[in-house]
C-alpha cells in the first residue's frame, strides 16, 4: 500500500503475533464491520536489546521498509524516540512522561508542523489497578491522544487472547506511521 492510501485511512487494527524472542505486529486496515482488511504494515522488534529499535514494513514479507523508531538513550525513565521514515529521515516523535505515568500512563507525540499531543490512558480506575495488581495486567487499556479538548486519535485494546488494538484517526493530518509507530510502543514497552 502507498502512502497516500495509508494516510487516506482513519481506522486500523493492529495485532501482535506471538513469537519467542522477537515482538510482531501486523496493521490492518478496519472496515467498517470492525473486521480486518488489507495489511498496511508489519512492525517488528527484537527482544533484550541494548537500546529500542522497531522496524516498520510494508507487510509481511519484510521486503519495504516502511518507517521505524529507535531510543534516543539506552536506558532513560521518560523514554524519547525518534520516527523515521523509510530513508531515515525524521517524521516525528514520542516520549513517556515519567512523572504522569507513575498513576497513570501519559505519553506525547510530536509531528513537525503540529501541535504535540498528549495520549493518556482513558480510565484513572483501570490505570490504578493494572499497576497495583500484576494479576490484573490483562486489563485492556485505551488511549486517548488529544491536544486540547480534541482527540487526534485513539488507540483502544480490545479483549481477546492475544494483543489487539483498534486505532480511530480523527485529525487527517498526523502520519500514519507516527501513529502506527506509537501504537506498536503502546504494546512493546507500556509495561515498562
Amino acid at each position: 500500500m502507498d502512502i497516500s492510501h495509508l494516510q487516506a485511512q482513519n481506522r486500523l487494527i493492529l495485532r501482535q503475533k506471538i513469537t519467542m524472542m522477537v515482538n510482531r505486529y501486523v496493521v490492518h486496515v478496519a472496515d467498517p464491520s470492525g473486521a480486518e482488511g488489507p495489511v498496511v504494515a508489519f512492525a517488528e522488534q527484537k527482544r533484550m536489546t541494548l537500546k529500542e529499535q522497531v522496524t516498520l514494513f510494508t507487510d509481511e514479507s519484510r521486503q519495504q521498509t516502511l518507517a521505524g523508531f529507535k531510543a534516543r538513550k539506552i536506558m532513560d525513565l521518560a523514554g524519547e524516540y525518534d520516527v523515521t521514515d523509510d530513508t531515515g529521515v525524521d517524521i516525528g516523535s514520542f516520549r513517556k512522561d515519567f512523572a504522569k505515568s507513575l498513576l497513570r500512563s501519559t505519553w506525547h507525540v510530536q509531528q513537525p508542523g503540529l501541535p504535540t499531543m498528549t495520549g493518556q490512558e482513558r480510565h484513572l480506575v483501570v490505570a490504578v489497578l493494572r499497576r497495583f495488581a500484576d494479576s490484573l495486567s490483562w486489563l485492556p487499556y485505551h488511549f486517548d491522544f488529544s491536544v486540547g479538548a480534541s482527540i487526534a486519535f485513539s488507540v483502544n485494546r480490545q479483549w481477546g487472547l492475544r494483543d489487539r488494538y483498534l486505532i480511530e484517526i480523527h485529525d487527517p493530518r498526523i502520519d500514519r506511521r507516527v501513529i502506527i509507530a506509537m501504537a506498536v510502543a503502546l504494546d512493546a514497552l507500556q509495561a515498562r
